[in-house]
């Protein structure tokens, strides 16, 4: 097992509320200034920034995992990740398919930018993706696994677009085994009220929006290696 330091909840210039700095190069090469071995790249509802990640996380020495902060119909944030780039774009398109189409208001919400490998625009997205999808949180689970990935609820211990800010409770039925915080000072009070997050794998990622909300090398995950199924694997346990 090695450790890598990771953060594992990063959004692009596509999502609305990133900032137009986070272009798939300033991200991965501000992971790589700052030591982190593993990022995922979580927009809101989409990976069409996952493959210009990749490519640059070849160049910086990174590996980048490519991912989604997905919104449940009960407005849940689901961190989606996947084992390769096809399995991930395979979920972009489910996903897509199931956005509410209300469209995007630039001067409202914010730019929704598709960068190349030169980190140049090369589109956008029309259809909001910060609102909801029509996936239920149960749902969510079994789709991100039918494409080969993993799932887990985001920021727990958040006041909004958490399973407990927004559910006020862990469904009986769900299966998950890996819980994301946005701080680990949470933790302790969160499992003595929700004794479902005692036995799951737990992690800390940003969510950063910003360049400078990229975490610093404090947390680690430990692999068998830095290949894509073996870091999924070890959230799995």
């Amino acid at each position: 097992m090695i450790p890598l330091f990771y953060d594992l909840h990063i959004h692009s210039c596509l999502s609305p509320c990133g900032d137009d700095d986070m272009t798939p190069a300033n991200l991965v090469g501000m992971a790589a200034v700052k030591g982190l071995d593993v990022i995922a790249l979580t927009d809101h509802n989409s990976c069409a920034n996952c493959p210009a990640a990749i490519y640059h996380g070849k160049k910086y020495g990174v590996t980048v995992i490519p991912g989604m902060e997905l919104t449940t119909a009960e407005e849940v944030h689901v961190v989606c990740l996947f084992p390769s780039l096809d399995r991930a774009l395979e979920f972009d398109r489910l996903v897509s398919g199931r956005l509410l189409p209300v469209p995007n208001r630039e001067d409202i919400f914010g730019k929704q930018q598709v960068m190349d490998e030169q980190d140049e625009v090369i589109g956008t997205k029309g259809h909001l993706l910060i609102n909801a999808t029509t996936i239920s949180f149960d749902e969510a689970f079994l789709l991100a696994e039918r494409s080969g990935g993993l799932a887990y609820p985001a920021h727990v211990d958040k006041s909004s677009t958490s399973v407990l800010s927004n559910l006020g409770f862990v469904p009986p039925e769900s299966t998950f085994t890996c819980a994301e915080f946005h701080d680990f000072k949470n933790l302790h009070r969160i499992r003595r009220e929700h004794p479902y997050f005692e036995n799951c794998n737990v992690i800390c990622c940003s969510d950063a929006h910003y360049l400078e909300d990229i975490h610093e090398p404090d947390y680690q995950l430990f692999a068998r290696s830095r290949n894509l199924p073996d870091i999924l694997d070890s959230l799995c346990r």
